[in-house]
C-alpha cells in the first residue's frame, strides 16, 4: 500500500501531522495526467554536486518566513505571532514590540514578511498574519478551533462566527531592529505569502477559506461552488494591490461588483511558496494540495485553478475519496504545469539566479514539509523550458520539516527548519 502523508486533519490545512504508513479500506485509482510531462519528471541529466550545510542559527520556535536585512542580519517570523532578529554570528534577539495581536491556530498565525525594495532608505517591511477577533486575546489555540468545531456547525450559524481574520500589513522597522512602527492593515482575507511585482504592485495569495462557503461539512449538502463568484472570493486566491492598499486600475473583476476588488486569480487550496520568474516576470505559485495533488503553477490574471471542483488530490481519510466528482479537468479551469502524487508538502519555493550554484540557474527550488514520503531528501529541484517540467530531483540533504527557502545576497541557498526545533541552515557549494 502506497505510503501518505496526512498534513492535518481539515480541508484547509498545511500541516504535518501524522503519517499513515498502510492505509485500510478502498482507494481512489490514480490520476491520468492531462499532458505528457505533467508529473513523475525524469531526474536532470547531470546531477547536483556535492552540497555543504551549515546552521546559522537555532531556537526559532515555529519559524515560518525570513528576510535578509542589510547590516547581514535576518528577519524571522514565528507563527505564534512573535518577529526576531538574527544576527549574523547566530544570536537571536528578544521578539520585536509593535506587532499586532496574532491569533495562532492551526496553520493561522504570523506568516511572510518581505522587505520593501527602498528598504535600505525607507525601513519599510510587509508581512501576513491571523488577525484575533475584537476583544480576543492574542493566543494560540488547539487546532480543533479552526476545523472540528466548525465542521459540525450549520453552515448559517458558521457564517455568524467570528475566528478571525486573514491580513496583510506594512509597517517600518525601528532604526535599532527592536520595534515595528506606524502598523497599517492594506487588505484582508489572505495570510499566506507576498510577493512584489516589477511594476510596483504586490501579490499576496492566501489558502481556501472553507468556512465561508462549504455547506457539505455540516451535512446540509447544498453545493455553493456552482457559484463562480463565491469560488472567486472564498477559495484560495491570488490579490494583487499597490504596495500602499489602493487597488490597481487594471485588475480583471473591476467591472463585477460581486467579486472582491483585489482579487487576480483563483481556485487555489494552499498556496504556500510563490515567486516572479526573473525573465517573464510572471508569477509562479505552489498549491499545497490534500492527499496528493500538490501543484506547480503561473497564476494568471483572471484565472481559475481548479479548487475545489477538480483536482489530482483526493479527500484526506483513509478511504482516499475523491474531491467532488473526481475531475482532474474541465473547462475554464487551468491546468497545474506540473502535480505530485505521492505529495511533496511544498512550503518556500525560489527562482534561483545566483552564480554559486551555475547548474541551478534557472531551477525552482522547492521546501518540502513531508520528510517521510520523500527517500533521498525533501528539498526538490525542479528545471522547466518553455514552461514544462523537464527534470526533477531530491538534493542530499536530511530530510526536515523545511519551512521557507531563500536566495541571500551572496548566492548561497538559505532554509529555514520549522516545528519545534526550527533552525536557519545555509547551502553552498562542498
Amino acid at each position: 500500500m502506497k505510503k501518505m502523508s496526512y498534513r492535518s486533519v481539515g480541508p484547509g490545512a498545511a500541516l504535518v501531522t501524522v503519517v499513515l504508513l498502510s492505509v485500510v479500506g478502498a482507494q481512489a485509482p490514480e490520476p491520468k495526467p492531462a499532458f505528457q510531462g505533467q508529473t513523475d519528471a525524469p531526474a536532470p541529466a547531470k546531477p547536483s554536486s556535492p552540497i555543504a550545510v551549515q546552521t546559522v542559527a537555532g531556537g526559532l520556535t515555529g519559524a515560518w518566513a525570513f528576510a535578509f536585512l542589510p547590516d547581514g542580519s535576518l528577519l524571522v517570523t514565528q507563527n505564534s505571532g512573535t518577529m526576531r532578529v538574527v544576527r549574523s554570528n547566530g544570536v537571536v534577539s528578544a521578539p520585536l514590540a509593535g506587532l499586532p495581536p496574532v491569533k495562532s491556530v492551526a496553520a493561522q498565525g504570523l506568516h511572510d514578511v518581505v522587505l520593501d525594495p527602498e528598504f535600505s532608505r525607507n525601513r519599510i517591511l510587509y508581512f501576513t498574519y491571523f488577525a484575533p477577533p475584537r476583544g480576543e486575546a492574542p493566543a494560540t489555540w488547539p487546532i480543533e478551533f479552526f476545523y472540528e468545531r466548525v465542521w459540525t456547525t450549520p453552515f448559517a450559524e458558521r457564517r455568524t462566527m467570528d475566528l478571525g481574520t486573514e491580513r496583510v500589513a506594512r509597517a517600518r522597522l525601528s532604526e535599532d531592529n527592536s520595534r515595528l512602527e506606524d502598523v497599517e492593515v492594506l487588505a484582508e482575507g489572505v495570510e499566506r505569502n507576498i510577493v512584489l511585482a516589477p511594476d510596483g504592485t504586490m501579490f499576496v495569495l492566501g489558502a481556501d477559506r472553507f468556512r465561508f462557503y462549504d455547506s457539505d461539512l455540516d451535512g446540509v449538502g447544498h453545493d455553493f461552488t456552482d457559484n463562480p463568484d463565491i469560488r472567486r472570493n472564498f477559495t484560495g486566491r491570488a490579490i494583487r494591490i499597490n504596495r500602499d492598499g489602493s487597488i490597481p486600475k487594471d485588475n480583471p473583476w473591476l467591472t463585477r461588483a460581486t467579486v472582491l476588488r483585489e482579487t487576480y486569480a483563483h481556485g487555489f487550496k494552499d498556496p504556500e511558496g510563490a515567486a516572479i520568474h526573473p525573465q517573464t516576470r510572471e508569477l509562479w505559485a505552489l498549491d499545497h494540495g490534500p492527499q496528493g495533488g500538490d501543484e506547480i503553477n503561473i497564476a494568471r490574471k483572471g484565472r481559475n485553478y481548479g479548487w475545489p471542483v477538480i483536482g489530482y488530490g483526493v479527500n484526506y481519510g483513509p478511504a482516499r475519496a475523491p474531491i467532488r466528482g473526481g475531475e482532474t479537468q474541465r473547462p475554464g479551469m487551468e491546468q497545474p504545469l506540473y502535480y505530485w502524487d505521492p505529495v511533496i508538502a511544498p512550503s518556500g519555493v525560489i527562482l534561483y539566479t545566483g552564480a554559486l550554484f551555475p547548474a541551478w540557474k534557472g531551477s525552482l527550488l522547492i521546501a518540502g514539509m513531508s520528510p517521510q514520503d520523500l527517500p533521498g531528501g525533501n528539498i526538490t529541484r525542479v528545471t522547466v523550458r518553455n514552461e514544462r517540467v523537464t527534470g526533477e530531483e531530491r538534493l542530499a540533504l536530511p530530510p526536515t520539516y523545511w519551512r521557507d527557502i531563500r536566495q541571500g545576497p551572496d548566492g548561497a541557498v538559505y532554509l529555514l527548519k520549522g516545528g519545534a526545533n526550527g533552525a536557519i541552515v545555509k547551502l553552498t557549494p562542498k
